[in-house]
């Protein structure tokens, strides 16, 4: 019994310390991500295939609409893998309207030139100059996507970041355009769910969004609309992901 009261006693001591360092994380973080963030911007998402919305930046989006940014999204492929393509485009409709994002802000981009293919390299000046055009186009002042690891090695998400990459170092973005790449991580922590969030509080990031239980309850719905091919526990694992880090990159 003593050692049970002992346990009982370090679980609280560690939970009280757990808040006390995630509230003083968050005071601190707060003016930093406001001012990067700021609040009515017009938003991009940019990624390579449907499904990348659910799996990768579905509490960055609900985060973003918390913070009143009007969010568009630009997907370099149909997700043509599998010949599925038609369908993949229906269910990533689907859920960019489950996550807020109106069909006359999706644009999906379905030729050859970018096939969903992580043997094929996409052609670094065709993409940004897409992505420049879009971005002109709808007012962008914000970029979100993927960082130079891709998040899980694609090289078609690698293929976004290097166009963004270009963009900058060519001098394409406007001074001061801020480009928020999502954090690639270690396969394990990919799989902690809630457990990496101490790792995602006090790790090296600019933005990290941390979803309240209803928009966990909209990530699930999304993750079921366009992962029903795969087993029940990936979707598990996956749909229970609760923190994304956000890193800033290229502002001056």
């Amino acid at each position: 019994m003593e050692a049970v009261g002992i346990l009982c006693l370090a679980v609280v001591v560690l939970t009280w310390g757990f808040f006390w360092v995630w509230e003083s994380s968050e005071r601190m973080k707060s003016q930093e991500q406001a001012d990067l963030l700021g609040g009515g911007s017009h938003t991009l998402l940019v990624i390579a295939h449907p499904d990348d919305e659910a799996m990768f930046f579905a509490p960055t989006v609900l985060g973003l609409a918390r913070l009143r940014h009007r969010v568009f999204l630009l997907c370099f492929s149909a997700g043509n893998y599998y010949n599925q393509g038609e369908i993949r485009k229906r269910e990533l409709l689907q859920s960019c309207d489950v996550l807020g994002i109106p069909p006359s802000s999706v644009m999906i981009i379905d030729n050859r030139d970018f096939p969903d293919d992580p043997r094929v390299q996409w052609n670094t000046e065709h993409v940004a100059s897409i992505l420049l055009q879009h971005i002109e186009v709808n007012s962008i002042n914000l970029v979100v996507t993927f960082d130079a690891g891709g998040v899980s090695g694609h090289s078609n998400h690698v293929a976004l970041y290097a166009a963004v990459r270009t963009l900058h170092s060519e001098g394409k973005l406007p001074k001061g355009f801020p480009v928020l790449t999502l954090q690639s991580v270690s396969v394990l922590r990919k799989y902690l769910s809630l457990l990496d969030l101490p790792f995602s509080l006090l790790g090296t990031c600019d933005v990290l969004f941390v979803l309240t239980s209803k928009e966990v309850t909209r990530a699930k719905v999304v993750i079921k609309l366009e992962w029903k091919m795969f087993s029940g526990d990936l979707i598990t694992v996956r749909k229970m992901k609760t923190a994304e880090d956000i890193k800033s990159s290229f502002q001056p």
